[in-house]
């Protein structure tokens, strides 16, 4: 047992599962943790009632899931550390983003209502909800044609991810829903209320979801877009700001303490600190010591986020926002990201795996990760001779635009599967190179690089950055990074450390250059990337539509004159 030292608890609730760690206060050191698996998953093809078929590009979540999480991984962790009740200081949470959700005046999720459970729009919507697409789409041109001062601190696109396209969907689609959406809110606030029994929101996620810009924005709106704005999207969104509207809390500080019911579900005493919510990637900056101007992080699992502090604001084409304190208090924080890394990954696997592959892999102990990657390393750059596009997923930087497809250039009948998964090993290393290029053209630099989340595991794919990002790369020193981070800001906000910036340092763990670029790699990939930016521009900047044509032909909505 672990007595007498004091510790926090960071939860992280991730796209599939829930996971809790439990820390030193003193160091960060790791002293228990537990992984709860949503036991909905992702619905992407119909409600759990087993009969509401979801049309394409979408994906919701079930509010219980992450309840149970509360309610397993936390008093296991908590067992696993040996750490008694009375130890913890504080607890802190993160979350996906954009995964944003309709609740009533009281919090509860209107899927939860009697009635309205095979309702798609009542449930929330999960950050890779992409059927928003022709909302983004509007309000990206409205804003432009309105030359709205907050666009370009978005990079000049709004994401069919953020809150504003999600809920302008909800109207239009399902306006009864939307009328009954007394509140609009972030899952990584509505767990704090969950938590703490109180409304709260967070800086981080008002700032890059919700277009939350202070300082270009009058505090009538609230320092959002207008009432008048949102009105020439549709009459009855004038009002949506009243769903959002209430004061937003800096990063760190202590939005409530644990109710009796939530010390019920996590094993903490009632009373104990809980932390303003926050996004599971910008958490991640404080426990992998990467807070200082110019340190980038990519934190990477089924999509990756780019997330960097600087002193320096600048319009960067296609980020996904530039926000005044949105990591660290008193830096301009930037994010941008790719919508499919891992998740392309497992396509491969689930698609491009032959019998004998399957076989070989089992009889030797491997995944089919595992077995691909070891093939694909044995091969010289450029070896298969192919280039990919990373947009199975769409495109969430630089072109911002998730109609978008993925693409593989150069296939023969003697392409192997593992020429396959090479490929887009590298073609999602080419898609972070196409965005640390951007913020240094915009006046950016990028001083620093370091990894994060579940794919850095993969060594091989960590090679190849380094060797495609001519940098080296640094990792996180612990693989439950998000959930650390969110440890670090409940010892802040336990008062262990007077801020952030302060507690990272002490608890936050980095392994530095880790990957260091081969030259000669790293010039043969730059002749790849050159490939790669050609078919990136061509299909994603004009060159062709046939990728949003394809997809109308798919969705049904195909019409004559459609672009050629």
């Amino acid at each position: 047992m672990s007595v007498n030292i004091p510790v926090v608890v960071g939860v992280d609730f991730g796209t599939l599962s829930g996971r809790a760690v439990v820390v030193s206060v003193v160091d960060g050191a790791q002293l228990g943790d537990a992984v709860h698996e949503y036991r909905h998953a992702v619905l992407d093809r119909v409600l759990p009632d087993g009969v509401t078929v979801l049309p394409p590009d979408w994906a919701l979540q079930v509010p219980e899931d992450w309840r149970e999480v509360l309610r397993v991984a936390v008093p296991e962790a908590l067992a696993r550390a040996g750490v008694g009740a009375d130890q913890v200081v504080g607890i802190g949470t993160d979350f996906t983003a954009c995964t944003v959700l309709p609740v009533t005046a009281g919090g509860t999720p209107l899927c939860e209502l009697p009635g309205l459970a095979g309702r798609a729009h009542a449930y929330p919507k999960l950050w890779r909800h992409h059927a928003a697409q022709p909302q983004a789409d509007r309000i990206s041109v409205l804003a432009a044609e309105l030359g709205e001062p907050w666009l370009a601190r978005y990079g000049g696109r709004v994401s069919s991810e953020w809150q504003y396209a999600k809920a302008l969907q909800l109207l239009e689609e399902d306006p009864e829903l939307y009328a009954g959406a007394e509140r609009w809110i972030e899952a990584a606030d509505w767990i704090v209320w969950q938590l703490t029994g109180a409304e709260s929101r967070n800086l981080c996620t008002a700032g890059y979801k919700g277009q939350f810009q202070p300082d270009l924005l009058p505090q009538a709106d609230g320092g959002r877009p207008s009432a008048d704005f949102l009105a020439a999207l549709h009459p009855d969104f004038a009002g949506f700001g009243a769903k959002l509207d209430h004061p937003l809390s800096p990063l760190g500080a202590a939005a409530g303490t644990l109710t009796a019911r939530a010390a019920a579900w996590t094993g903490i005493n009632e009373g104990t600190p809980v932390s303003v919510g926050n996004v599971d990637a910008h958490v991640t900056n404080a426990a992998a010591r990467a807070l200082e101007p110019g340190h980038m992080l990519a934190i990477m699992g089924t999509s990756t986020c780019h997330t960097m502090n600087s002193d320096i604001l600048a319009e960067v084409p296609g980020m996904c926002g530039a926000v005044k304190d949105g990591i660290l208090p008193g830096l301009w924080g930037y994010e941008a990201g790719q919508s499919g890394v891992g998740d392309i990954f497992a396509w491969a696997v689930r698609t491009a795996v032959p019998a004998a592959y399957a076989a070989e892999a089992a009889e030797r102990g491997l995944t089919a990760h595992e077995l691909l990657t070891e093939k694909a390393a044995a091969q010289p750059v450029g070896g298969h001779g192919l280039v990919a596009l990373d947009w199975h997923s769409g495109n969430r930087s630089t072109l911002v635009d998730h109609h978008l497809s993925g693409l593989v250039l150069g296939l023969t009948l003697d392409t192997a599967p593992e020429d396959l998964y090479r490929a887009l090993l590298e073609a999602t290393a080419f898609g972070t190179r196409t965005i640390v290029e951007a913020f240094e053209q915009a006046g950016v630099p990028v001083t620093e690089f370091t990894v994060a989340g579940g794919l850095p595991k993969n060594r091989f794919l960590m090679q190849v950055y380094s060797d495609v990002l001519r940098r080296p790369i640094n990792v996180i020193g612990s693989e439950q990074g998000p959930a650390l981070g969110s440890a670090v800001h409940a010892a802040v906000a336990a008062g262990a450390y007077p801020d952030v910036s302060t507690a990272s340092r002490a608890m936050g763990r980095i392994d530095r250059a880790v990957y260091l670029p081969d030259r000669d790699r790293a010039d043969t990939y730059d002749l790849l990337f050159a490939e790669y930016r050609e078919l990136h521009d061509h299909f994603g900047r004009g060159g062709s539509d046939a990728m949003h044509r394809l997809r109308a032909l798919r969705d049904g909505t195909y019409r004559e004159e459609s672009p050629r």
